[in-house]
């Protein structure tokens, strides 16, 4: 096979040849095949491929030729499958060795690919080039001279986003813990009545943030966790790479959520007195501190189950949105129909809780996810008919996208796992060393 003109570079994958010009080479869509362009020795070359022949211009690759046939027909023809009688996990890693994703595949192939990491709980990682963080101890000592500062930075960066890649960072982890865990304990308590009784102090009072307040231990050990929040923030600003893509983060917003509120609520006290109209209602400010309560959220930085919940989320969104799709569409028929049969027929058995369809809705979604608070309940022989049916609808319309969900759940939780294994392996050889 020959792509374009030129010297004729030559791929010797598996004791197939392709051979095509090195202007091809430079943006060619698989990334190791890519990478070549930029060898500027043969130790860079030997880092790529398995062999290289310096006369014939050939690298070899010990690779499976019949799957790398069937991707070299994605990048001439867009479309991904697997290799007929090819174990589907076998075909993805040749994808991931050649610098491929599972987003490549077909829609079709997809599905089998996420059925069968479900089925064994596998997860393949993309390979780190060489030399990074990550890439083992091949990489060691092949940077470039000045790059001391990078990997410094790059430390630094692993220390706060990933607790188990280093002693320091799970040193750093346990004590944000810590500091979520007494910020918590701190707002629990200050709700109790026995909390205000010395000074017989309000919520409102409470709320305020004078002078007096931050002596208090409460107010002191408020002031020490936000400070350590703040400055935990900002130095994981400043030491990111990309500083838009930090802000969009959805664990960095709600660290941002949880600390603007306690600096908006001295600004309103400094600036609006201690006996002003906001302070005596007190509503604002009580709002702002009870968003302390985001902190809890801080706690899925540090454990996979929560980070797993989040992903989750992330990525089936669409059978969330048809879930929500099943709940209305139902909700509006059950709704309407309760309401008719209980209070608009008046035959003598009027059901003043079914007085209009929106009280109707509260009615279906308590049964249809068989919660049952039994405030409201139909009591016609035809509305307890409706009911049954709604209750069995509900469990049927609810466990349709749940397969789903499950599968998406087990895999976000295995390939979480699987990065946490491979920091702890990191951790174990900073031991060792």
């Amino acid at each position: 096979m020959n792509f374009g003109r030129g010297p004729p570079v030559v791929l010797n994958v598996g004791g197939t040849r392709y051979s095509f010009s090195r202007e091809v080479l430079k943006d060619f869509p698989l990334r190791r095949v890519s990478r070549l362009h930029g060898c500027l020795s043969e130790k860079d070359v030997l880092e790529v491929c398995d062999d290289y022949d310096r006369e014939r211009n050939e690298y070899f690759f010990d690779r499976h030729s019949e799957a790398f046939g069937f991707i070299m027909l994605y990048v001439r023809h867009g479309h991904l499958r697997f290799v007929p009688h090819m174990c589907e996990l076998s075909f993805y890693n040749e994808m991931i060795y050649w610098g491929l994703e599972g987003s490549h595949l077909d829609y079709c192939c997809q599905r089998r690919l996420d059925d069968r990491m479900s089925e064994t709980y596998t997860y393949y990682a993309a390979e780190e080039p060489p030399g990074e963080p990550g890439g083992g101890p091949e990489g060691k000592g092949r940077r470039p001279p000045g790059a001391e500062g990078g990997k410094w930075l790059e430390r630094m960066r692993r220390t706060f986003e990933e607790p188990t890649s280093s002693v320091a960072a799970q040193v750093l982890a346990t004590v944000s813990i810590l500091f979520v865990i007494v910020s918590m304990v701190v707002l629990c308590a200050s709700t109790l009545p026995e909390w205000r009784a010395p000074g017989n102090r309000s919520m409102e009072e409470q709320s305020r943030y004078t002078a007096e307040s931050v002596r208090e231990p409460s107010g002191i050990i408020e002031a020490i966790c936000i400070g350590w929040f703040t400055a935990e923030c900002i130095v994981r600003f400043i030491i990111s790479k990309n500083k838009c893509e930090f802000v969009r983060r959805p664990l960095n917003i709600i660290d941002l959520l949880a600390i603007t509120p306690y600096y908006i609520s001295v600004l309103m006290t400094v600036f609006t007195g201690e006996n002003s109209q906001l302070q005596r209602a007190g509503v604002t400010l009580r709002v702002l501190r009870m968003m302390r309560i985001f902190w809890v959220i801080k706690l899925a930085r540090h454990f996979i189950g929560l980070q797993t919940l989040g992903l989750t989320l992330k990525r089936c969104y669409r059978e969330m949105v048809m879930l929500l799709v099943f709940i209305c569409v139902a909700m509006a028929i059950f709704s309407a129909l309760s309401q008719l049969l209980e209070n608009g027929l008046d035959l003598g058995t009027k059901n003043k809780d079914y007085a209009s369809i929106p009280a109707a809705c509260w009615w279906v979604i308590i049964s249809m996810t068989t919660v049952g608070y039994g405030d409201m309940c139909p009591i016609t022989v035809p509305g307890r008919i409706l009911g049954g049916i709604c209750v069995v609808s509900g469990i049927v319309l609810l466990a349709l996208p749940i397969t789903f969900i499950y599968h998406s759940f087990v895999q976000c939780y295995h390939e979480l796992k699987f990065r946490s294994a491979r920091y702890s392996r990191s951790l174990s050889a900073e031991f060792l060393n």
